[in-house]
């Protein structure tokens, strides 16, 4: 995955001091909040599930589904000068929704939240995802191990398997481990959006992020 390599645009701090004492504060705080970090539009964000269970490796949701997503920044991001910009282990929110021409999902971040606790607006997206699989009522259910499965997608897949074992499910509040679903229904077959978060997830800026 590419790594992206940015400057940090930070306006100069003046060292000349002035000679009142109180007036250098005020200007010396004047600076520190003109002093902001720019990263530009078009920088990638390498990011991957966020999950303490180290078995989760893909996402799936069906064609038609929208389901809030949470991602960790894999690497972080630094100017070329080693400075970090966004720490690794930083919170990317935002949402799975459908393709609007194919069948697929893409994501939308929405926020940044850094280990510090403090929130940036954030405006990126994912790689459209389009990598589809029809799961049957002969599909063996250890296809869905190590998933984490959108409540719309759970639903239906229950109907297709009978019981199912499932890990996570996104959406409905809060994350957590649903266990075995025993739905009774008619449905044949489903057709899901299969998503690994640590290949195609990495976010690409779409408008400049300031702190």
């Amino acid at each position: 995955m590419a790594l992206g390599l940015i400057t940090a645009a930070i306006a100069p701090i003046a060292t000349s001091a002035p000679a009142v004492a109180t007036s250098n504060t005020h200007h010396i705080s004047q600076l520190l909040d003109s002093a902001r970090i720019l990263i530009p539009a078009g920088t990638v964000l390498e990011v991957d599930y966020d999950s303490e269970d180290e078995e989760i490796n893909k996402v799936i949701v069906r064609p038609d589904e929208t389901a809030p997503l949470t991602l960790t920044v894999e690497t972080p991001l630094r100017t070329r000068s080693g400075t970090i910009l966004v720490p690794a282990g930083s919170q990317i929110t935002g949402e799975l929704r459908p393709l609007d021409d194919e069948v697929g999902t893409q994501f939308f971040a929405d926020e940044l939240i850094l280990p510090n606790g403090n929130e940036y607006d954030l405006d990126a997206i994912s790689a459209p995802v389009t990598r589809t699989e029809v799961i049957t009522e002969e599909s063996d259910p250890d296809i869905l191990r190590g998933a984490v499965i959108g409540a719309a997608a759970a639903a239906v897949l229950a109907e297709v398997l009978g019981s199912i074992d499932i890990l996570e499910v996104l959406g409905g509040g809060a994350l957590g481990a649903l266990g075995a679903l025993v739905f009774g229904g008619d449905t044949d077959e489903v057709e899901v959006v299969v998503v690994d978060p640590d290949r195609d997830l990495d976010v690409t800026l779409q408008s400049n992020l300031q702190f």
